[in-house]
């Protein structure tokens, strides 16, 4: 089975934006999708990124224009300044990794809620009780909140490592196979194209 290594954060638009493209591409070629939540200030510090804070306000204006584009395309509503984002992204990525490594429910649908919580809902995707409602609504135990925590944080570093050394340097990113390699939501028709062997 080809394995499609899923590198996010639940704190990126982009990554929102992605949708349930990525499962359904994964399921359509027969694929396993592993999602790998990676610290994105880690990763940008790592490989040469800059935070959004730090980047020139040209910068910042094509981004809102661009999200409220892809926005658009996809049919996603999208609030292109949410009340609590930038937040820390480990409670929820550790939440993820937990939720995967347990088994038992719907984790495609735990990782859109925790999206949705955060791009559309105005939730803090740090707060233990956004974390745990989603966690409940997709059939996983809420107390993987609290249970799967070291896991979660001894992946998550991991899974950092693993990004870096896989040529990861933004969100969301795919891997297929540990080598070819797809940046963006905007690359997905691209990762079911190869995955088709049309590219």
């Amino acid at each position: 089975m080809r394995q499609i290594d899923f590198y996010l954060t639940v704190i990126s638009p982009w990554t929102y934006l992605a949708g349930t493209r990525p499962a359904e591409i994964a399921a359509r070629h027969g694929a396993r999708l592993r999602y790998k939540p990676v610290d994105p200030s880690a990763l940008f510090q790592r490989t040469g990124g800059v935070s959004l804070a730090e980047r020139h306000e040209s910068r910042k204006a094509y981004r809102l224009q661009e999200l409220r584009r892809q926005a658009k395309k996809t049919g996603l509503p999208l609030n292109l300044r949410p009340a609590f984002a930038p937040t820390n992204p480990a409670p929820a990525a550790y939440a993820i990794i937990a939720a995967q490594e347990a088994g038992g429910g719907d984790l495609d649908q735990l990782v859109q809620s925790l999206l949705r919580a955060c791009w559309v809902e105005e939730k803090n995707v740090a707060e233990d009780e956004v974390i745990t409602e989603a966690l409940a609504a997709a059939g996983f135990p809420r107390s993987l909140a609290m249970s799967g925590m070291l896991t979660g944080a001894e992946l998550y570093g991991r899974f950092l490592e693993e990004a870096v050394a896989a040529g990861a340097f933004g969100f969301p990113f795919f891997v297929v196979d540990g080598s070819e390699c797809f940046w963006g939501q905007d690359r997905l028709d691209d990762l079911d194209a190869y995955l088709a062997g049309e590219l």
